[in-house]
């Protein structure tokens, strides 16, 4: 059982930051291995723990933002502002149609054809990049990555996929766009991972093992995060978004197919 668990730490850490869906791979390798574990106290230690990976990253960006909010300069406090902003249209989602996103993860067919708009969306920032000259985001792009990000709630749709294609497509240029979608993603994250947290705690006691399993998904998914955000931002920096709409359609083509079939 070992060994399931750290395949979905893996999974979930790579994915969560590669613009390829976590939420959609989460599905598909479910229904593929047939396993069923605790799937909410999954789903937070895994959010939780890519949540550590962001932090760790970009320890030196959120310690800038953080104190910001009390003797920061005008400047962070407007990225502070703008991360808030961003921010909002999730926390509307999220409460508001929480219930019929989560009936969404019971269709590998749907996480198939989210993850065949995941690569459109790649494929349209990737030709658009070179046209893209600012350097810090507005409210505009924020408002637009925060509209992205929201819509990410459902499986197969990539949360730094579109959040960034939401940036290079408003006029963001790429580089600045990734750094805002993964300092997006801290309260995204952290309010994913404590809501699930919450939740799971009313469902029952875990065994011994799922207990240990959980935390080795954990590790797993925070140091595979790591790697994960070291990735992307060598490929956004060389304009290879195109790649990863290709692993989309390939494996959302496939999805569909699998449900199909």
């Amino acid at each position: 059982m070992l060994a399931e668990f750290a395949l979905l730490g893996l999974v979930q850490g790579l994915t969560e930051f590669l613009p390829v869906s976590s939420s959609g791979h989460l599905v598909l390798a479910q229904e593929i291995l047939g396993w069923s574990p605790p799937g909410l106290v999954l789903e937070a230690v895994v959010h939780l723990a890519t949540l550590v990976a962001v932090i760790l990253y970009f320890r030196k960006e959120v310690s800038q933002l953080a104190l910001a909010l009390t003797r920061g300069g005008s400047q962070e406090r407007r990225y502070v502002a703008l991360i808030a902003l961003g921010t909002l249209p999730v926390v509307v989602v999220g409460l508001t149609v929480r219930a019929a996103v989560e009936r969404a993860f019971a269709s590998p067919g749907l996480t198939g054809g989210m993850l065949l708009v995941t690569a459109s969306a790649l494929m349209l920032a990737d030709r658009r990049a070179r046209q893209a000259t600012d350097t810090s985001p507005t409210p505009g792009h924020a408002l637009s990555m925060g509209l992205a990000q929201a819509v990410a709630l459902l499986p197969g749709i990539s949360r730094s996929g579109v959040t960034i294609s939401a940036g290079i497509n408003t006029g963001l240029r790429p580089i600045p766009a990734a750094r805002f979608s993964f300092l997006l993603s801290i309260p995204a994250l952290l309010g994913a991972g404590l809501w699930e947290l919450a939740t799971a705690t009313t469902r029952g006691s875990l065994t011994n093992t799922e207990i240990w399993g959980l935390a080795f998904a954990g590790v797993v998914a925070m140091l595979s995060g790591l790697v994960a955000i070291r990735l992307l931002l060598i490929a956004v920096r060389r304009r290879r978004l195109r790649w990863f709409a290709l692993y989309c359609a390939l494996a959302g083509s496939a999805a569909v197919a699998f449900s199909l079939f």
